[in-house]
């Protein structure tokens, strides 16, 4: 579970990244994300809301939810063998 300072450093280091996944009407499909830090958006043919859509693929990965702002929403992971954010 992350505090609220690590969400809070979490949102800082997301807000300059560029949305680099789009969930459309295929909905969530088996892709692997390998970043720790991700932002993405839900196309308004998903079949759900974006925060349901965020919470799954959250769990599907084993990452956790960072923030979920209108259609987009950041996803954090650490890599257990090489972490590049230390919180």
């Amino acid at each position: 579970m992350l505090t609220s300072k690590q969400r809070a450093k979490l949102r800082t280091l997301a807000n300059p990244l560029e949305t680099i996944l789009q969930v459309g009407k295929g909905g969530i499909g088996e892709q692997l994300v390998k970043q720790e830090l991700i932002k993405m958006r839900v196309l308004e043919t998903a079949p759900g809301f974006p925060r349901e859509i965020a919470h799954a693929l959250a769990e599907q990965t084993n990452a956790e939810v960072v923030q979920v702002i209108g259609t987009r929403f950041v996803l954090y992971r650490k890599n257990p063998k090489e972490p590049k954010i230390i919180l």
